[in-house]
């Protein structure tokens, strides 16, 4: 009976063994696959990272030899070519900036002169130039020494026929002043004798001494233009105002020669009054002929005469014993246009 029970435990544990066996052996199969498995997948990471290594210490290496390799030079022809094109482009900067500092500093001359040749209490407020001029002699465009000198020798000839008129005017004068006193028109009488002092004192001036060469009105340009009987005339500022002054002379001289005439009730009109046909009053010789100062003159006159012989004020205005053309009547007369 035990040998019986001694071969089932046996058996009983064989078979055990038997079914327990496989399954561990599929285990253990599965252990080792997944150990190979894990293995080959570190050998590959491994590998890949070998791999980069060596390539990204390949690439180094190749960088840092490219440095250390020098750069290519550059042939002889080329670097003369290039120095030749740094040469012109220097050379034009400098023809550029040669114009730029050449002008600055005649600006700065520029400014000098016109400091030097501003007039006296140009700077403090007074802004009247030589001959009332409104700019400064230093700022206005100046005219040739050629032309300067033309001028000043047209101006000295000026003078000479003007002196010997003088002298014949003051004789007429005289004879008309004393043929009023005759017909007792002794208004106009009066204002003939202070017309005559007048033409005594223009005669005195004369004879005083010019510089003509530092006279602004010889070398300055013209800048105005205006037409008298048909022909064209060009003058700067300073003929200018000599022409609105013959305009203001007349009128005046009318005026008073109008009222005269009409407290005297004598009715000749304009044209027969002596200040009229001589037509210098105020007139000094100097930067406008003679025939043009006469022919402003009478154009403020016959207004000044028509004013004063009817006691209105029609083409001027009195103020203070004074008596002047209005300014739109004065620019209608003279039409001065501008040349610039």
């Amino acid at each position: 009976m035990k040998s019986v029970r001694v071969i089932s435990t046996a058996l009983s544990l064989f078979l055990l063994l038997g079914t327990a066996a496989p399954a561990y052996a599929r285990q253990g199969g599965k252990q080792d696959k997944s150990e190979k498995q894990d293995k080959g997948d570190k050998q590959g990471k491994s590998q890949k990272q070998a791999k980069g290594k060596s390539k990204a210490q390949a690439e180094s290496r190749q960088g840092k030899q490219q440095e250390q390799e020098p750069a290519p030079q550059a042939r002889p022809e080329q670097t003369q070519q290039r120095a030749l094109q740094q040469d012109q482009q220097q050379q034009r900067v400098q023809s550029q900036q040669k114009p730029q500092k050449q002008q600055k500093q005649n600006q700065r001359q520029v400014r000098v002169q016109q400091q030097q040749d501003r007039p006296p209490g140009w700077d403090k407020g007074k802004k009247v130039g030589w001959g009332d001029g409104t700019v400064p002699p230093g700022q206005q465009t100046r005219v040739s020494q050629k032309r300067q000198q033309a001028l000043i020798r047209a101006q000295q000839q000026r003078v000479l026929v003007y002196r010997r008129r003088l002298d014949e005017q003051q004789r007429l004068a005289q004879q008309y002043a004393a043929r009023l006193q005759q017909q007792r028109y002794m208004a106009s009488y009066r204002y003939q004798q202070e017309y005559l002092a007048r033409l005594r004192q223009q005669r005195i001036d004369l004879q005083q001494a010019r510089d003509y060469n530092n006279d602004p009105f010889f070398y300055t340009a013209p800048i105005y233009r205006y037409n008298r009987a048909g022909s064209y005339y060009q003058t700067n500022e300073y003929g200018a105002n000599l022409l609105r002054q013959a305009v203001n002379n007349g009128y005046a001289q009318g005026f008073q020669a109008g009222q005269a005439a009409q407290q005297d009730r004598w009715t000749s009109g304009y044209r027969n009054s002596y200040a009229y046909q001589d037509a210098n009053y105020g007139y000094d010789g100097y930067y406008i002929d003679q025939r043009e100062y006469n022919y402003y003159f009478r154009q403020g006159f016959s207004r000044g005469y028509d004013d004063g012989y009817n006691s209105r004020n029609q083409f001027g205005q009195s103020s203070g014993g004074t008596s002047g053309i209005m300014g739109a009547i004065l620019s209608q007369i003279l039409n001065l246009q501008s040349l610039r």
